[in-house]
């Protein structure tokens, strides 16, 4: 007798927005854009990256990789920015910040769809 509920041979389940994959790493993605509206949605999207780091393999870990970095980075870049704020120059970094975190999510995003890895994971430069 067989289980119904079991998948048939060949037909593969999908994986899901909490699960390591494609879908978790758009939504990571996702979670980082969104955080420029809703500050919380951040920090979810970097405990999901490290939740997941190390899981997928192959190409998914690097835009593990890439995600966290940008996180940290982009901190690193904004603590700097209200630091300089006194200065003109702490605004005009600001924005040079959030558009250098956008244009990483969105370059992941990308290749994420693609299903391709990050070429410099580790790169501090778009």
């Amino acid at each position: 007798m067989t289980d119904p509920i079991s998948p048939l041979p060949g037909s593969e389940r999908p994986d899901g927005w909490l699960e390591p994959g494609k879908l978790n790493v758009q939504l990571v993605y996702a979670l980082y854009l969104l955080g420029f509206v809703i500050g919380i949605s951040t920090i979810i999207g970097v405990i999901f990256a490290y939740l997941n780091r190390g899981k997928a393999g192959g190409w998914v870990d690097t835009h593990y990789t890439w995600a966290i970095r940008t996180f940290w980075i982009g901190l690193l870049y904004g603590v700097i920015s209200v630091l300089l704020t006194v200065a003109v120059i702490g605004v005009l970094l600001g924005i040079a910040t959030v558009v250098w975190v956008v244009v990483r999510c969105i370059i992941g995003l990308q290749k994420a769809s693609a299903g391709q890895p990050i070429d410099k994971p580790q790169s501090w430069w778009i």
